[in-house]
């Protein structure tokens, strides 16, 4: 299917047919990208959004475990110090 490149405001775009969105199944926000000579118009992912199912395979496979072992036996000024960004100034910082 052949379209034109047109003037929208300042910008330029290219009107998509119905059909043609009908068919990709796109519609709201979408990704775009440049790729060599051609232009790539993608549905807009979540941000996480596969994060359940990836927690529910490492639960399933035992790879769910903490990488710093178990932090309850630490002291809890080094679970404080821990959180702070960098360039906190260590006096201001409190017990949450």
């Amino acid at each position: 299917m052949r379209a034109k490149i047109v003037r929208i405001g300042n910008s330029q775009g290219v009107r998509i047919p119905k059909p043609l969105l009908l068919r990709s199944g796109l519609s709201g926000e979408v990704e775009i990208d440049a790729q060599d000579d051609q232009i790539v118009i993608r549905a807009a992912r979540r941000p996480r959004e596969d994060w359940d199912a990836a927690f529910v395979r490492m639960s399933e496979s035992g790879d769910d475990v903490l990488l710093d072992g178990d932090t309850r036996a630490l002291p809890r000024t080094v679970l404080m110090l821990e959180s702070c960004e960098v360039g906190t100034d260590i006096e201001h910082v409190t017990s949450p």
